[in-house]
């Protein structure tokens, strides 16, 4: 698989890896640990070079299963993971960024990833009781220390970006973006191109509705966030269903999955953004990686564009709360 860079130089897969819902989110997980492992390292053994997790995946079991998987390859990845909330007994119970969590938490995750260095250390949201400026800051330091290598940002607002790029360069940002969820579009993705920021979609695959597997018939296990999120109530599946209607139709003319339109979709919008789909299965991954050889005429990125204007998305991506953490 071709490389993609994001800023700061930091060269990457052009697809990653979302290890998340191997620890939660998507119901009980069909494969046991060691399964898990085998399907992480299996990515490396198809090209991917970029790995995402978090501390609040589990709590930290996510951590420990990426740092179970990668060690013996560690020196051919790149690990994302994640800071900013407040775990308590197992649970998050809002946010915290103040720069001593900040480097508790980078501390931990060092242990639970089994390395010494985190390549890209992002805030998982923005903390509205701490200034931007000093969390930047503070990763500022601990690169100096040599514990982590880069920066990152996950659901901020443009002016956030900016005001923490002025204080430590930031190498990407992550946030939802498939072609169902446009919202970067209108003030976040011009904010990187200015600053030659990288961009790293989570949820490409819009949490599994763009592969086509997900209708009105569908029915969440106990767990599955899906339950929860407003765009997967019945009647916006229904009203949305269109859009993945359209995406099958021309996936069955190129000889390809819905999916790998979708991701296909999502290369081509620009070269420093990489998305990390995830899964629980190698096949998976494998489809996954062959939509990075799959090419959309200009006239088929159009058609695509034009029919999520015409059709719009119904229902918001997360509940009030979750909303309630998103463009900080």
């Amino acid at each position: 698989m071709h490389t993609r860079t994001l800023g700061q130089g930091l060269k990457v897969s052009a697809l990653g890896l979302g290890a998340m819902g191997m620890s939660q989110s998507y119901g009980p997980n069909p494969g046991s640990r060691d399964e898990m492992v085998a399907v992480l390292r299996s990515a490396v053994d198809e090209g991917v070079t970029f790995f995402d997790t978090a501390e609040v995946y589990g709590p930290y079991v996510n951590e420990e299963l990426v740092g179970e998987a990668l060690e013996p390859i560690r020196d051919q990845v790149v690990i994302a993971t994640k800071f900013g909330w407040d775990i308590r007994d197992g649970k998050s119970v809002g946010l915290d960024s103040r720069p001593d969590q900040i480097r508790r938490v980078a501390e931990e995750s060092l242990k639970r990833l089994r390395t010494d260095v985190i390549d890209l250390f992002y805030q998982h949201r923005v903390d509205p009781a701490v200034p931007i400026e000093d969390v930047a800051g503070t990763i500022g330091e601990l690169i100096a220390e040599g514990k982590v290598k880069h920066f990152g940002l996950s659901e901020a607002s443009a002016d956030t970006i900016r005001r923490a790029h002025a204080v430590h360069p930031v190498t990407a940002v992550q946030s939802e973006y498939s072609l169902w969820t446009r919202d970067p579009e209108a003030e976040v993705l011009p904010v990187l191109a200015r600053l030659g920021i990288g961009f790293v979609p989570f949820s490409p695959l819009g949490k599994g509705f763009l592969t086509g597997a997900v209708d009105t018939s569908t029915s969440f296990t106990e767990g599955d966030i899906r339950s929860r999120v407003p765009r997967f109530e019945a009647g916006n599946l229904a009203a949305n269903q269109a859009l993945i209607d359209h995406v099958k139709t021309l996936a069955a003319a190129k000889g390809a999955t819905p999916g790998q339109i979708a991701l296909a979709w999502l290369l081509m919008q620009q070269p420093w953004i990489v998305p990390i789909p995830g899964t629980r299965r190698t096949e998976r991954i494998q489809e996954n990686v062959a939509a990075t050889q799959l090419a959309l005429s200009a006239d088929e990125r159009a058609d695509l564009d034009a029919i999520v204007r015409n059709i719009g998305v119904h229902g918001e991506r997360y509940n009030a709360q979750h909303m309630g953490y998103v463009n900080g």
